[in-house]
This record gives structure tokens, C-alpha cells and sequence, in this order.
């Protein structure tokens, strides 16, 4: 988790120099923030499917991220959207450029990756915070009946067990 808050604050940097159009100090050292993404986002996804397992597809974001308050999982999902919007400016200023001949990441180029770079390291930091800060939400379910029953589910899917109103907050 810590990692990932390192990399998010990595890359929030990187971002927003190459938003103001400076080099990035290290020239192609930025380029690191690619590896350490795979360093955080496997623990994270592994974490992840662990929690989620039972839970229905519709419902990863809202059982992966229960135990995130709630302006850390509104954060997150800004982050996706200004990286989509970020990633759609990128292609269209950047289709007709060159590449740089130097060893240093241009600006234009670092700002189109530091985007992506955000959400992977923010999703990660996001999911290991929530099973770290709230593991009550992670046990294991079974209803009365012994079946095994997802994080987020009202009703056993097997028996139709309805469970009382209680942990998960969605969106």
C-alpha cells in the first residue's frame, strides 16, 4: 500500500510538470513508473479477487473498494474518468509530433502515460486500503443455510436467505 501511495505521488508529480511543459528531472528514470506499477497492481489484483470472488461482476468496484471512505472512492472513479479524458487530449495534440532524439521523456508524452499511471497506482492504493483499514467486510458469508454468499448480496442466491441490512456502501 505504501508502494502505491509512493507511485501515486510519483506520478501526480510527473503529471503535472509535463502539464506545465517542464523535462522530467532524470530524463528516462520517469520511465521506472511503468515497472512499479506491476510491482503494486499484482498484489492489489490478487487482494482483489480474493474479495471479490463471490461477488457478482457489477458489483467488483463496490465489494473491492467497502472499506475506502467514501471520498477516496469518489476520488478514484474522478481519476478514471479525467485519465480517459486526459488519454483522448494525448492522441489528438500528440498524433502528428516526433520523437525527441535526446534521452529525456518529452513533456507531451509523459503527461498521455502519467495519466494511466495514476489510476493504476490509485486503484491499487484504493484496494489494498480497503481490505487493510476494513477486513470485517472481507469473511467469509454463508447464510443460515451453510452456502456461501457474496460480500454485497441481500439475498442467498441458492435458498434466497435475506440477510439484514448492513455493511457494504456502494456508490
Amino acid at each position: 500500500m505504501l508502494l502505491a501511495a509512493c507511485g501515486l505521488t510519483l506520478s501526480i508529480g510527473a503529471h503535472c510538470m509535463a502539464l506545465a511543459g517542464a523535462v522530467i528531472p532524470g530524463g528516462k528514470l520517469v520511465w521506472g513508473l511503468h515497472i512499479g506499477i506491476f510491482v503494486v497492481w499484482i498484489p492489489a489484483m490478487y487482494v482483489s479477487m480474493r474479495t471479490t470472488r463471490l461477488a457478482n461482476r457489477k458489483d467488483f468496484w463496490k465489494v473491492a473498494l467497502a472499506g475506502c471512505p467514501d471520498w477516496m472512492r469518489r476520488g478514484l472513479y474522478v481519476l478514471f474518468g479525467y485519465a480517459a479524458l486526459n488519454f483522448v487530449i494525448f492522441m489528438a495534440t500528440t498524433a502528428g509530433e516526433h520523437k525527441q532524439p535526446t534521452g529525456d521523456a518529452p513533456p507531451s508524452v509523459v503527461r498521455g502515460f502519467s495519466g494511466h499511471w495514476m489510476v493504476f497506482y490509485g486503484a491499487a492504493f484504493a484496494i489494498l486500503y480497503s481490505r487493510i483499514h476494513a477486513p470485517q467486510f472481507y469473511r467469509e458469508r454463508k447464510c443460515p443455510q451453510g452456502h456461501d454468499v457474496s460480500p454485497a448480496a441481500r439475498y442467498c442466491s441458492e435458498c434466497g436467505y435475506e440477510f439484514p441490512t448492513e455493511t457494504i456502501q456502494g456508490p
